[in-house]
């Protein structure tokens, strides 16, 4: 018995180029699919949270724009680790606290400073609280205010 690509050496090269290229562009797709709000509020933990970010000056932003890292290298074990968390919080039916963790309010504030950083570039007090949410408890959730007060002015 031979090994599958014995008979030519370029169609097995070719074949595996056509797959790495439908793998790399499904895993893409999945990314893209795993990072919004349909997809996280498909979990009854996440409903809030889902509500009050449709309702935000944020609610043009993937989830996943604010929770998890920016580069590629860093999103994919913090995404893996943070859905696993989310799964296990679902199956105990515990409402997501917020925040999760330390780590990851400083991976909301990183991207918050990422995205808006020219505006930021002016503001003298920028530095004189440790998070962003410090100052903008609102921003993305309302989570500062009670539930049934929660709204936007351009709903």
């Amino acid at each position: 018995m031979g090994t599958p690509c014995t008979g030519s050496g370029l169609k097995c090269l070719l074949g595996g180029v056509v797959l790495g290229v439908v793998l790399l562009a499904a895993s893409a797709a999945v990314m893209r699919v795993t990072d919004q709000r349909p997809f996280c509020s498909g979990c009854h933990v996440m409903e809030t949270a889902a509500v009050t970010h449709k309702r935000s000056s944020h609610a043009n932003q993937a989830c996943n724009d604010c929770h998890t890292p920016v580069a590629l290298g860093s999103k994919l074990p913090f995404k893996a680790a943070s859905g696993l968390s989310d799964f296990v919080g679902n199956l105990s039916g515990k409402e997501i606290s917020v925040p999760v963790s330390l780590r990851t309010k400083d991976v909301v504030n990183n991207n918050c400073k990422h995205c808006h950083a020219v505006t930021n570039m002016n503001v003298a007090s920028m530095e004189s609280k440790a998070y962003c949410v410090d100052c903008h408890r609102n921003i993305a959730h309302m989570r500062a205010k009670p539930i049934s007060t929660r709204m936007v002015a351009y709903e």
